[in-house]
């Protein structure tokens, strides 16, 4: 067994567009434990800024809302929003992946839009956390294919964050170097590190584990590694009762994370938190594989096939339209740009056009079935209406 047991703790933390105003107006106790849940993961790490490492992934549309005054001052005698995107952009402990704008599942989208969800959420993102460098990408739902690497390395993304259960190596390895070692995924003459998610290990950091179970369960898979092992988990951070529980002692931070620093900051544990682009720094990557085209596990869905988002007739109509609209508006964009216009209401409704695509791609519209999807339809309604209006400027 290697000497140094690495952990690299992962949290997405996301919420579609006015949800978490809606659910502060009808819902506040909700809204309340989702805005605990996020600020107490700066506060746990106050004590710990030496040995705590944690990455975090936030869609630009809860960053949105957390940063709008106008919700900041709602929320205001429940969690300081400013203040928290302070801690997050400061502290020592986190580290900012790279995302998409608008949370959606990248393989499911058309590809055409695939830059401007990525582009748009940097753009954004850079403005809040200067001094982030944003070397890992998370992918929303860690929806991931291969064909998305040639995008992700013009971007300047080092690595990239995979399911386990999608990884095949090129050449035979043993599990535990598939499992708990980066690789080198290439496609389209690009490569890009891949990091793999442990399924197992994630699943018990979503539901509820102390770091008893948590040290002996690691210590028991790596116990064949002869390289240093990098244990990868990642799991949402504000939803269930594990992370957004408020009883001291009886949550993630609490009966997980903070024993694991104490005994990490004692040298009573192998197990050292880890930032991912501090592990590459020191040990590489080695061997190639390939990533077959899944998400992760969500509830009773294994995310192979993207079922989850794609198991009903009303899920599969809504991204048949969505790849129309995004293809009549790309027509039109393109159009525009062709004829040399300048025309300012032109290129207003077919930028507000766009937008509304990138916001019908979120992925909640399509993991609620028949009871979201409809959102997704609105905003490609409004799509169509602006593109309707923008016709009449070509003529």
């Amino acid at each position: 067994m290697a000497d140094t047991l690495y952990h690299a703790l992962v949290l997405n933390l996301h919420q579609p567009h006015g949800n978490l105003e809606h659910l502060l107006q009808h819902n506040e106790w909700e809204a309340r434990e989702i805005l605990f849940a996020t600020d107490r993961i700066p506060r746990s790490l106050t004590d710990y800024q030496d040995v705590g490492r944690v990455h975090l992934a936030l869609s630009a549309t809860l960053l949105e809302t957390l940063t709008h005054s106008d919700f900041q001052s709602r929320a205001y005698g429940i969690v300081d929003c400013s203040a928290l995107i302070w801690s997050l952009c400061n502290s020592p402990a986190i580290d900012m992946l790279g995302t998409a704008y608008y949370h959606p599942v990248m393989p499911l989208i058309p590809p055409a839009d695939w830059p401007a969800q990525l582009e748009r959420w940097r753009g954004f993102a850079r403005r809040l956390f200067y001094n982030s460098d944003f070397q890992g990408f998370w992918p929303p739902e860690m929806g991931f294919c291969m064909e998305m690497i040639p995008l992700l390395r013009r971007l300047g993304y080092r690595y990239v964050l995979v399911d386990s259960e999608h990884v095949k190596p090129v050449e035979p390895m043993r599990w535990e170097d598939v499992r708990y070692r980066p690789h080198i995924a290439q496609y389209g003459g690009e490569e890009i590190t891949v990091i793999v998610r442990d399924r197992d290990l994630s699943n018990a950091q979503e539901s509820g584990m102390e770091f008893e179970w948590f040290d002996k369960e690691v210590r028991e898979r790596t116990k064949n590694c002869n390289f240093p092992p990098l244990v990868t988990t990642c799991s949402d951070g504000q939803n269930g009762g594990w992370f957004r529980n408020v009883t001291p002692g009886s949550n993630f931070w609490d009966a997980f994370y903070k024993p694991l620093m104490e005994k990490t900051r004692t040298g009573a544990s192998a197990i050292q938190p880890v930032f991912i682009k501090d592990y590459l720094d020191r040990f590489g990557a080695r061997g190639e594989v390939t990533v077959g085209p899944g998400a992760w596990n969500t509830g009773w869905h294994d995310g192979n096939d993207f079922v989850q988002w794609t198991g009903t007739q009303a899920q599969k109509d809504a991204l048949t339209r969505v790849d129309e609209v995004s293809q009549a508006i790309h027509g039109a964009l393109s159009n525009a740009t062709n004829i040399g216009s300048h025309n300012p209401e032109l290129l207003t409704l077919l930028e507000e056009a766009r937008w509304r695509v990138l916001r019908a791609e979120t992925s909640c519209n399509f993991f609620w079935g028949d009871a979201w999807v409809m959102r997704c339809h609105s905003d490609l309604d409004q799509a169509c209406e602006c593109l309707e209006r923008a016709s009449a400027c070509f003529n």
